[in-house]
């Protein structure tokens, strides 16, 4: 094995910022021997047996399910074939990372996800997170608001502050960012069918700090097609929900020009049971859904695809992880350029946040997951993401204490500061077994969304319930092999202990009481005829086909609640229900 230096690139004369290219080049006496090599050692592995304390040998295939050479061999890659399959960092196809100089021109932002109870405890919390170093803000809400219902509503009845912050009106949002500077800040919402509400309720409060909504930065997910698909989030059909993430792209286009105003959003995909591949390709399909519709209300691609960002999951395989992260960006690269014509080459580059997976976390041995979080956030970073999340480990079990959010924090900054694998861009390119599962995962992405377009797009695909179906199936596969202890979880089906007694916090019983009169007085407060002119204008937008952000932008700030607007929207658009058949 050998490498071949090219001391020029680019036209006569010129020389680019990488002006030294390196191939890999191979001959055929080394491939014979490789070829022989891993045969002989396959039949020494052969055999795989099964105990109480899991396997005695390694897996040949990944987590996702993909076979897994013993051995890897080099490949013959002349100059062209490099520069067009790995290329270099910040060029596309953005396979080694989106920027030239990745992490030594600037470290991934460390977003630790936040929320729960009241905006006045998560805002406690925000505050805590950013004294241990955190730089961004990310909020988790509740169902209730997520589902577009105000606290004292009969529907929010034992859910109110369980999973995330309750937020419903401009006050608490007031409350939930005090003291934070909005100006300096990223904050990413979780949020997805109420997530024009919640945009309006963010801009509104900055606004009323003296704070342009030029100047804010941050992202809300507002990826309505995977709650089809994934979490059940949703609110109204798939029609009006497109429509609402369509105002919210076009708004941010050109109102908010920082903010990222969808993050397509392949964890919760994945968190479902969807393999590496599905997980690429079903999220890749959703990004071209919404790129579509935009082309389709005569939006310019080059002015919103720098507005897209995606949302990952970084699962237990490291090097499945690290391949599917490279494998993304190249196969968006390609989609963009080849199916949208895009020509700025920042249309054409896939920034992604990952988090660790929760799906992975153990509720037995809680203190495993510290470890697993650990493998996770290195994948991430090997990866090249933009941002990253670290769950903490009693997740399993309860909303975060203040103890295992600290160790998640830490374990980033252990990454950034002491490993070393953020002080080269993309350390595990050339790995043979990286490229080898780089090209394999891209390929099999890509053609599992060529039978999402057989099927008419991912709209008619989510719709046949056949996408639901596909994740569905994984899902079992991988439950089934481990109960079938072909799949080794350590403290769970191996290693582990009798007697294990796990202490689980309690809720604050009186919050959904207390959240009730803190609404009674905002709604006794507010102009009850300022209220009612903004819930009919927007009512008379949602029957037309204008944009809906501005009215809910008014009515917001004419204290109107989330769940009046979304009653509002309710009796305009009707409510999803979903296939009983999937």
């Amino acid at each position: 094995m050998t490498f071949l230096h090219e001391g020029r690139s680019g036209s006569e004369g010129h020389r680019s910022p990488w002006s030294e290219r390196t191939t890999l080049i191979g001959g055929a006496s080394l491939v014979t021997l490789l070829a022989t090599r891993k045969r002989t050692v396959k039949r020494r592995s052969a055999g795989r047996s099964a105990s109480a304390q899991g396997t005695s040998v390694a897996a040949d295939r990944t987590n996702s399910g993909l076979p897994l050479e013993i051995l890897s061999a080099p490949r013959t890659l002349d100059s062209d074939e490099y520069l067009k399959k790995l290329g270099m960092p910040g060029e596309p196809p953005y396979t080694r990372g989106i920027r030239a100089t990745m992490y030594r021109g600037r470290l991934w932002t460390m977003r630790q996800y936040a929320g729960f109870g009241t905006a006045k405890e998560t805002n406690r919390r925000f505050k805590y997170l950013i004294a241990q170093g955190n730089e961004g803000l990310s909020v988790a809400f509740d169902l209730p608001t997520q589902m577009g219902y105000d606290s004292d509503a009969p529907l929010a009845r034992g859910e109110v502050g369980r999973v995330g912050v309750a937020i419903s009106t401009l006050e608490d949002m007031g409350v939930l960012f005090e003291g934070l500077p909005l100006d300096r800040v990223s904050t990413s919402m979780t949020i997805n069918a109420t997530a024009p509400i919640l945009l309006a309720l963010y801009i509104a409060v900055a606004e009323s700090h003296g704070i342009s909504r030029k100047v804010l930065r941050g992202t809300v997910q507002n990826d309505i097609l995977k709650e089809y698909i994934a979490r059940s989030t949703y609110i109204y059909p798939p029609a009006p929900s497109m429509r609402l993430a369509l105002d919210v792209i076009e708004f941010c286009t050109k109102e908010v020009p920082r903010w990222n105003a969808i993050s397509v959003s392949g964890y919760h995909i994945r968190e479902a049971g969807a393999t590496a591949v599905q997980e690429i390709a079903f999220t890749l399909a959703n990004g071209i859904a919404y790129l579509d519709a935009a082309v389709a209300r005569g939006l310019d691609v080059d002015a919103i695809a720098p507005q897209i960002s995606f949302f990952l999951n970084a699962h237990i395989d490291l090097l499945e992880e690290v391949a599917k992260f490279r494998a993304a960006r190249r196969l968006w690269a390609s989609l963009m350029r080849d199916r949208f014509h895009a020509k700025r080459p920042e249309s054409m580059a896939l920034r992604f946040h990952a988090q660790t997976a929760g799906v992975t976390l153990t509720a037995q041995q809680p203190e495993n997951n510290a470890v697993r979080v650990a493998v996770q956030a290195l994948a991430a970073v090997l990866g090249g993401a933009q941002s990253v999340h670290t769950n903490s480990m009693d997740e399993a079990l309860s909303l975060p204490s203040e103890k295992a959010v600290r160790l998640a924090l830490r374990t980033q900054q252990i990454l950034a500061h002491e490993s070393g694998v953020a002080n080269t861009v993309d350390p595990a390119g050339g790995s043979f077994v990286i490229e080898s599962l780089t090209d394999r995962l891209e390929s099999e992405a890509a053609a599992l969304i060529r039978q999402v377009d057989r099927h008419g797009g991912m709209l008619k695909a989510i719709d046949s319930g056949w996408v639901q179906g596909q994740v569905a199936d994984s899902a079992y596969r991988y439950q089934m092999e481990l109960e079938r202890g072909e799949r080794t979880v350590v403290g769970v089906n191996a290693y582990t202990e009798e007697g294990e007694a796990i202490p689980v916090p309690k809720t604050n019983p009186k919050l959904a009481a207390e959240r009730g009169r803190a609404l009674d007085g905002f709604r006794k407060s507010r102009d009850r005829k300022a209220v009612a002119r903004s819930l009919g204008r927007l009512e008379a937008v949602a029957r037309g086909d204008a944009n809906t952000m501005p009215a809910i932008l008014e009515a917001v700030r004419a204290k109107v609640t989330l769940g009046e607007i979304s009653d509002v929207l309710r009796s305009v658009f009707g409510t999803y229900r979903p296939r009983q058949d999937v």
